[in-house]
């Protein structure tokens, strides 16, 4: 196969990488939450029933911001119902999700949940623009934020929380441009109250970040159109606009699939051009950077059927995908997107955390494992902060049905502080290795540090509850050398790779 190439000097760049750039996020939907991360009576449960085994995974993850409550949850949540003693919190219906909640994980729970993770961990949290609105929007930051002497704050210490929860980052509300939305609107009724809730709160503290809502995917006929009206009335307000984006294999056609980070560029950069749209034509000099908060691989048409199927139970086994070699070298591939926009795109988050669409399960009693999506997540959150190098691939490319023409080789670079240089690169060809070779101009490097792969001759292969380490990253078979200033390696076919040089 002819040679992937590219050339990386420090002169060319794209940006720091923004750790909210490895996000996640918590949704109470299935079992995320109940089974997930919480359990009490489980063997490694704390005293506040937070599994310490699922703790440990989330920290080796390496996750930064969590996305919390949702998600559609969010979009008929009561805050009021999540804070208190557990005992007097109300069950209520979960129309999103055709499940009950019952609420006892709530508020106080989440952020005891990421101060035990550690000072990486940031709260984001969603606002109910759906069925709700301004006053309850800013009754809830004072209740979470103003250290005392409220009725609001003092309610909080009054239920045991004597400090102030610190949440500098909310969304104003979630997929409000979607009809499945309880309380969707158009973009102008949207525009409105996400104008009007964000001043209220900017009175209570100017110094908030707000996402304001933006498509649910760049399918919604409403796309670009929608951006464009919303920002017409938040631009001076907020800080970012949102996108969402799941992927999916479609009809067997697994060469599209594998291109599926084509689409993810492209809502990117759509969304971009429309922002500085709006901002040219307001002559404003701020720039709307982009908080893609929810995006993964999601076999979303397995889903419908489960969620039609549900009368109100609480925390079903619900939308718990089980994650190929395909799927995570895909899913590589959508965190290289993210790295190569990391000018723009400055939050990120997982949809989601734990058993939900997620790179971690758990067995109700039993274990916690990692899908075949932990791996190539916490090699991104690990390596991969520092500097984006610029990436310009010249090398073979195929066609797609749904994507066009792409690129075989998918990649981005990462330059650390201490100099080392970290090459993510994907490998899109089923059935071939792709030769590479990176000129490195400027770049003071003379070793490779480790060459890691993820793929397998089964690329449906899979970790289960009976074979948890079934895929697991290894050392590339072929050699990886630095001389004379090129990089060379071979990229097996279907493979996620992480390169190091130092």
């Amino acid at each position: 196969m002819r040679t992937a190439r590219f050339t990386l000097d420090p002169a060319f760049t794209v940006a720091q990488v923004n750790p909210r750039l490895f996000g996640s996020f918590v949704e109470h939907l299935g079992r995320c939450v109940y089974t997930g991360i919480y359990e009490p009576g489980h063997e490694h449960a704390d005293e506040a029933g937070l599994r310490t085994d699922v703790l440990d995974l989330v920290r080796e993850l390496g996750v930064t911001t969590i996305r919390y409550p949702g998600g559609n949850f969010v979009s008929g949540y009561k805050w009021e119902d999540s804070v208190g003693p557990v005992e007097d919190r109300p069950a209520r219906l979960d129309l999103a999700w055709r499940t009950t909640e019952s609420n006892r994980f709530g508020l106080s729970e989440y952020i005891a949940f990421l101060r035990k993770l550690g000072p990486q961990a940031e709260p984001m949290m969603a606002l109910n623009l759906g069925t709700r609105g301004v006053a309850e929007a800013i009754e809830l930051q004072e209740y979470a934020n103003h250290p005392q002497g409220t009725a609001l704050s003092n309610l909080r210490i009054a239920h045991g929380d004597k400090d102030p929860f610190g949440i500098r980052l909310w969304c104003l509300g979630n997929e409000l441009d979607g009809p499945w939305q309880t309380g969707h609107k158009t973009a102008e009724e949207y525009g409105r109250i996400a104008a009007e809730t964000a001043r209220a709160m900017r009175q209570i503290d100017p110094d908030v970040e707000l996402v304001a809502c933006g498509s649910s995917s760049q399918a919604m006929e409403t796309f670009a159109d929608w951006e464009a009206k919303v920002l017409a009335e938040t631009y001076d307000l907020v800080d970012h606009i949102s996108l969402h984006a799941y992927y999916q294999e479609h009809d067997g056609d697994r060469d599209s699939f594998l291109a599926s980070a084509v689409d993810m560029e492209s809502f990117i950069e759509n969304v971009v051009a429309t922002c500085d749209h709006v901002g040219a034509r307001l002559k404003s000099s701020k720039k709307i950077n982009l908080s893609f908060d929810e995006w993964n691989v999601w076999y979303q048409s397995r889903s419908q059927a489960e969620v039609a199927a549900l009368d109100w139970p609480e925390a079903p086994r619900l939308l718990e995908d089980v994650y190929t070699v395909t799927d995570a070298v895909v899913f590589g591939s959508l965190l290289i997107a993210l790295l190569r926009h990391a000018d723009r795109v400055t939050v990120a988050c997982l949809a989601q955390l734990v058993n939900v669409i997620a790179p971690i399960m758990t067995e109700p009693g039993g274990p916690a494992w990692r899908q075949t999506t932990f791996y190539p997540f916490a090699a991104a959150s690990t390596y991969g902060r520092g500097e984006v190098l610029d990436v310009r691939v010249s090398g073979p490319t195929y066609d797609t049905r749904r994507h066009g023409t792409a690129d075989l080789l998918h990649a981005t670079a990462v330059r650390a502080e201490d100099g080392t240089l970290t090459v993510f690169a994907v490998n899109r060809s089923q059935t071939e290795s792709l030769p590479l070779e990176v000129a490195l101009n400027g770049l003071d490097l003379d070793h490779v540090i480790e060459h890691s792969t993820l793929s397998d001759t089964d690329p449906d292969a899979r970790n289960t509850l009976t074979d948890p380490e079934r895929v697991t990253p290894h050392p590339a078979t072929s050699p990886t050398s630095l001389e004379h200033g090129t990089l060379k390696a071979a990229l097996a076919p279907l493979s996620w790779n992480v390169i190091r040089l130092a």
